[in-house]
């Protein structure tokens, strides 16, 4: 069976060496030594100047919306992981869907200034499968209204725009270490921002905490523990290692796919890009249907990466986004991870020609 992805393994015995250091000291969570170690190696790693590590990739955008002190409505795409859009609902706002660009599949960002009101509070856009969005013109709307800007950059991983890390920009950045992302603690995230919203940040996500006896307000629970950050320790090593392996995938996959009528994803210029996803977009919904069951006869199974457009969901009050809505309805994400086979991804591109050729 060929899944969509599949979670790097680092040697069993380098993981438990580092989680015997956890052992010896009986310290588990709560901010021990690898989280510190880890936080401290991510930084070097990814060139930003500070970084907070937590258990999952969705607190810290309710913690970026919560401590920025966000209210009304929240600037959002309507293509992106559920996450992004229960987060603002879960903390009280109203997301506003702005349409997506056909190519980059990140935010429409010339159709962003028409849905600001006078309720709106901030922007919250997705670095699409680590895709970044035009972050400078976001910026400079940002600015010129005084919105706050969060971006959810869970695939974003390594990711550098103009020569930097896409975690650098916006007031806060969000980052997914979930299993099935290339660089991973099991679960885990972290959140990126400027230096003004650090301390306040930090203290949300230990409970408000300003010491063991006091507080300096309102907070969570977000920690990530000792054993997760073991797992970050001991991935982190072989990055150069699952960035060539993915490359190779996508370089295998583009050989092919560039020359029949797919959509690709076009990464946008001065990126640097990580190889995290690899989306196609059918020409029909019918066409990718029939995609999709003949890979499953194969034992082989993509995802509806994403799907379906976030403005329909039961929970919110979203008009229609004519290329989210059509986008959605046709993008399949194919198997991508370390490891994957030649003969394989040949499997998979046989199955495709199949049918669509």
């Amino acid at each position: 069976m060929i899944n969509v992805t599949k979670t790097f393994l680092p040697p069993q015995q380098e993981y438990q060496a580092l989680l015997q250091q956890a052992w010896d000291t009986g310290w588990m969570t709560n901010r021990g030594v690898l989280v510190k170690e880890l936080e401290d190696r991510l930084k070097a790693y990814l060139g930003v100047p500070q970084l907070i590590s937590m258990t999952n990739g969705t607190l810290p955008i309710q913690i970026a919306i919560k401590a920025l002190g966000l209210t009304g409505e929240i600037i959002t795409t309507p293509f992106s992981y559920v996450a992004t859009t229960s987060s603002i609902v879960w903390e009280g706002c109203t997301p506003v869907f702005v349409d997506i660009h056909p190519e980059y599949l990140t935010i429409d960002e010339t159709q962003i200034e028409a849905a600001i009101t006078l309720k709106t509070s901030a922007i919250l856009a997705t670095h699409v499968f680590g895709n970044p969005c035009n972050v400078e013109a976001i910026e400079a709307i940002a600015k010129k209204h005084n919105l706050k800007v969060i971006y959810d950059a869970a695939h974003c991983f390594g990711v550098t725009y103009k020569g930097q890390s896409l975690f650098n920009y916006g007031d806060v950045s969000t980052c997914s270490f979930h299993a099935t992302k290339l660089f991973h603690t099991g679960e885990g995230g972290a959140l990126f921002c400027k230096p003004e919203y650090y301390e306040r940040m930090y203290w949300h996500h230990n409970f408000g905490h300003d010491g063991p006896e006091a507080f300096y307000g309102l907070g969570i629970n977000a920690k990530m523990s000792e054993p997760q950050a073991a797992m970050g320790l001991a991935v982190l090593p072989y990055m150069s290692d699952i960035l060539e392996s993915r490359k190779r995938v996508v370089e295998t996959y583009n050989a092919v796919l560039t020359d029949l009528e797919i959509q690709l994803l076009a990464i946008r210029d001065h990126t640097l890009w990580n190889f995290s996803y690899y989306p196609v977009v059918f020409k029909t919904e019918a066409q990718l249907l029939a995609v999709k069951t003949a890979l499953n006869q194969a034992d082989i199974f993509p995802r509806r990466y994403f799907y379906p457009s976030l403005n329909t969901l039961p929970y919110v009050d979203g008009s229609a986004c004519e290329v989210a809505d059509d986008i959605a309805s046709r993008v399949l994400c194919l198997p991508l991870f370390v490891g994957f086979e030649t003969q394989d991804i040949n499997r998979v591109l046989t199955v495709i020609k199949t049918i669509i050729c």
